[in-house]
């Protein structure tokens, strides 16, 4: 008897397995219940649904920042939102974005060594997904989420809701965009971007045949309450990093280097963006290319929330960082810098990321989100990992099975861990 339960038993769990991807199935097909208003601009929604829901939440799901990104974003990318509604009560909203993906966006990096793969997560999962669908790659990618930041940035669910109960309308609403864009071109893969632990009820998202992908950690520097300004920073750590970040400064100096703010990017904006694609056309993973005008007029619209540092060695600009602000959090945004001077030793780089941690002191932000990128040098700074991860699905049911199996066997860096702040006196 036992050894007939044994030889029942894979024959059991495929049938298991063939019941709740049918019940999956089904579950996708049945409405979720709630009810949604669609738009191609932020500006056809009703604006006082979508401020109600968006109100605290991230500064990309702010009316005039998306409106601005419709004007001057990239030109591979088409903007969708959805209000969610509960009756006559909105509880979610949506800020979606159709990206075209071909192999331009994809490929590695030819002036890199032979050998060296690129470890960028999206090209490792992305590409071999797109190829199970298509011979050559040229896909539409539906993302919930902004291909311009990094974070949470897609989504926002009302004050007082539980998420859990709400991501079923998120993956309705995102299952309509797609069907009903289906005149420009099948989209095939859909992902919900830089997803945190802080966000619950996901595993929702699971019955909807989404499944989870990490990617590279989001570097965070806690910024202390004592830290005053930047000097107070430079006091709290060991010697060894202080000494290299004053080095960092002494060599700029001895270069005939400045750092300053920059007030007008669009004086400056023909340079700036040089140096942006500088470091842009080094990624192997381009899937959106910034305009010359972008930064600009992130800065125009955002005011106070903005600000840029540049090195300049006469009236030569040779990089520029931007941190922007959002609620208590300062991202270090985009950042450009000249190859050929940083190939003379001069360390623009890590002057520039430095200078993002006086930017968020003095605003009073109790952290600094500075990426997913260079985990090295932002270990160094002090910032520890933060999980991150994008959900995706294929929307032909075989190759979403097949997908799952290419997400398993996607790894990242990890990143390092460094101290440089003195050790605590015991008490």
């Amino acid at each position: 008897m036992a050894q007939k339960s044994k030889a029942t038993n894979p024959i059991q769990a495929a049938a298991t397995a063939l019941r709740e991807m049918r019940e999956r199935h089904d579950e996708r097909q049945r409405p979720s219940g709630f009810q949604f208003a669609f738009a191609d601009r932020v500006d056809f929604l009703n604006r006082t649904a979508w401020d109600s829901v968006t109100q605290g939440g991230s500064l990309f799901l702010r009316r005039d920042v998306l409106q601005m990104i419709e004007q001057h974003g990239p030109d591979n990318i088409t903007p969708r939102y959805a209000t969610i509604y509960r009756g006559e009560t909105p509880v979610a909203a949506v800020a979606a974005q159709i990206v075209s993906v071909t192999g331009k966006h994809l490929r590695h990096d030819h002036s890199a060594p032979k050998g060296q793969e690129s470890k960028n997560i999206l090209q490792r999962a992305l590409k071999p997904a797109a190829k199970l669908a298509t011979a050559k790659l040229d896909e539409r990618i539906l993302v919930a989420g902004n291909l311009m930041s990094w974070g949470f940035h897609g989504i926002a669910f009302a004050a007082g809701e539980n998420p859990a109960q709400l991501w079923p309308g998120v993956a309705d609403a995102l299952y309509r965009i797609r069907r009903a864009d289906r005149l420009m071109g099948d989209t095939n893969l859909v992902m919900v971007k830089d997803v945190t632990k802080t966000e619950t009820g996901l595993e929702a998202l699971r019955r909807f045949s989404y499944r989870p992908l990490e990617t590279e950690p989001n570097m965070v520097l806690a910024i202390n309450p004592a830290w005053r300004n930047y000097e107070d920073y430079l006091a709290a750590l060991d010697a060894k990093y202080r000494r290299n970040a004053k080095d960092q400064l002494k060599k700029l100096a001895a270069a005939g280097c400045t750092i300053e703010p920059l007030s007008s990017l669009t004086a400056h904006s023909k340079r700036l963006h040089e140096l942006y694609l500088a470091v842009h056309h080094n990624a192997s993973v381009r899937l959106v290319t910034l305009s010359e005008n972008y930064l600009p007029q992130l800065a125009s619209t955002l005011g106070d929330d903005f600000r840029c540092t540049v090195v300049r060695r006469g009236e030569e600009i040779l990089g520029f960082i931007t941190t922007v602000r959002e609620g208590s959090t300062a991202i270090a945004y985009y950042i450009g810098f000249d190859r050929a001077a940083a190939a003379e030793g001069l360390p623009i780089y890590l002057r520039l990321l430095h200078t993002t941690i006086g930017d968020a002191i003095a605003w009073g932000c109790t952290r600094l989100s500075l990426g997913r990128t260079a985990l090295e040098p932002k270990a160094a700074l002090g910032a520890k990992p933060e999980t991150m991860s994008v959900w995706m699905r294929h929307r032909i049911p075989a190759l979403n099975w097949m997908l799952r199996g290419v997400l398993g066997a996607v790894t990242h860096d990890e990143a390092p861990e460094r101290n440089p702040f003195k050790t605590p006196t015991p008490a």
